[in-house]
Parts: C-alpha cells; structure tokens; sequence
C-alpha cells in the first residue's frame, strides 16, 4: 500500500510550532517498519517564506500539491481572521469535494471557516481567538471547551499541543490505538487526551511537585482489571475524594471516572488489534466486567462495536 498522502498548507508568517506538530506526528514511523504516511508541505507562492520565529524557510511546493493530498493540514493562520486568499479556500473546497480530509490546528480554523466547510458544524481553535471566530462565522458552532472536533473529513484543534492530539488521534482512526502509541512514544509524549477534555484548566497557583497525579495515573493504569473506585484512587493518593477529583480537573480537564473509562477503552482497543481474545476475556482484563458493558461503551464512545473494529484493525 502507497502511504497515505498529508501535506500542510502553508502560509507566511508561518508559525513553526503548529507546523511541527503534524510534521512530528505524519513524519515519524515507528521503528522497523514501513511508513504509513508521506509529510509534505506546500504554499500559494512557492519560495522564501518568513515564520513567526525570525528565521525563513524555503517551500518548493505551490497548490498543484494539494491535488494528490489524502489530508490536508491548515497549521495555524497568521494574523487571525486575516482573508484567504480566493485561490487558497478555492483550493481547499477542491480537495474537499475529492475526498481528502481537512484538517485545521489552532487559528487554521479561520480558513475553514472561510471556506464554508465548517457552516453548521462543531469547530475549535484556541480559547482566545474562539470569541472572534464565532463572531465572524455565526455558522460555525464555537465550542471553545474542547481539544479537537472531527467530523470524518473536516478536524480543528484548539492551540498549542492540542495540535499533537488531533493528529495523533487522526492516526488511531487510521491506523489503530496500537500504531499510533508507537509514534506517541517515539515522540517520547504520555497517553493521548481526548477531543472532549478541557482546552485549559484555571489553576490559581502552580502545583507543587508532591500533587502531581502521575505516579496515581501509572498505579491506576496498570490495575484496569480491579475495581478501581474514586475512594480508592482518593485512598491511594492520600487525599480526600473531593481534593482528587479537583486535581483531576486542575490538571487533566476530566473527572477520575471519565479518565478510567478513557483508559480502558483504549486498553480494550490495542487488546482487539494485537490478540485473539475473547471479547468477554478483554472486557474483564481491562475492567469493564462484561462483553455487554465492552459493546455499550465502545459504541457510546466510537460509535461502532468491538468486533467491528477488530475487523478493520487486526494485526493478528
């Protein structure tokens, strides 16, 4: 199989940052194996392109480029709300009718919007350019408490590592939560959010490094199979149950039983692509006690059954 196309539209000034994190995720393979995906970039006007960071970067590519993409990635937008050009949204709306995925990080939203892509849908971008977006597209519904939407063929991402989630989620809708753990941890970054956490969490002072919840995380992680209860998370942690489910919101944007759950799907979904178990054997090994809780809960939060998605990602 040919890997699938990505190429990232750019435009000066170009932000670095939102550009890296589709070019680290689309452009890493994990190691002895083939890619799965070929990272591009191209731009209106190829050649000399100035970066929001001072320095300049050279782009061969114009928008022919976009017409063999199998995703298209708008990383960041600079200034924010600034017009697209006619021939960019043109571009844009033509990928989009082929059948490419659209994808926006951060302000890339705005060109989205633009194209009329995005009217009647959910969309995000980052928290502080979310007001001026709904106020210059009130056919896109802003919502500004989230990491990333994704309809199928059109995704936005709120800002900074948002960015990284949306596209390493894009990965496991490709290629399974298996694949995309490998270039997780080849860019040496923890489990992946979801799309439905909190962009930010208001924390009036910074946390000490005692309050942590990583070293609860790696515990709770490694006993999915257990009855894992808040009071017993609270118990391990030394902390009342109301202080752990504050903390959960300070510093992970979830409460402790939606994190649970997170993980075990996940922990349920490498299990369906790497073994040959059961589904009634994965659901007691990750904790969700039957097959029947397995399939409510993996339909309720992927919209399709296990064996469906056996089906699609197997590696066995």
């Amino acid at each position: 199989m040919r890997p699938h196309r990505v190429v990232a539209l750019l435009n000066p000034p170009q932000s670095p940052f939102e550009l890296s994190c589709a070019s680290e995720v689309f452009g890493t393979a994990p190691q002895d194996e083939p890619p799965r995906y070929s990272f591009g970039i191209c731009t209106e006007h190829p050649g000399r392109l100035p970066t929001t960071a001072g320095y300049a970067m050279v782009v061969d590519a114009g928008l022919e480029a976009l017409e063999q993409a199998d995703t298209v990635i708008v990383p960041g937008w600079q200034p924010p709300g600034a017009p697209a050009p006619p021939a960019v949204t043109a571009a844009l709306r033509t990928a989009h009718r082929r059948g490419a995925r659209i994808v926006a990080i951060c302000t890339g939203a705005f060109v989205l919007a633009q194209t009329g892509l995005l009217d009647g849908r959910r969309a995000t971008t980052h928290w502080r350019s979310a007001p001026r977006l709904a106020a210059a597209f009130p056919k896109v519904h802003i919502d500004q408490d989230v990491l990333f939407v994704d309809h199928g063929d059109v995704a936005t991402s709120a800002g900074t590592g948002a960015g990284i989630d949306l596209c390493l989620h894009l990965v496991r809708s490709d290629h399974g939560a298996a694949y995309a753990a490998r270039i997780a941890g080849a860019m040496v970054l923890p489990p992946h959010r979801e799309g439905s956490q909190l962009q930010y969490a208001a924390r009036p002072t910074p946390a000490k490094t005692n309050e942590s919840l990583a070293p609860l995380l790696e515990w709770a992680t490694s006993r999915l199979d257990t009855r894992l209860t808040l009071d017993r998370l609270a118990e391990r942690a030394g902390l009342s149950s109301r202080t752990l489910a504050r903390r959960f919101t300070e510093q992970l944007g979830t409460s402790p039983g939606q994190w649970l759950l997170d993980q075990r799907i996940d922990a349920a979904r490498v299990l369906l692509e790497q073994t040959d178990l059961p589904v009634e054997a994965i659901a007691a090994r990750v904790g969700l006690t039957s097959a029947v809780n397995l399939r409510r809960r993996f339909r309720a939060h992927l919209g399709t059954t296990p064996g469906a998605y056996r089906r699609t990602f197997s590696q066995t």
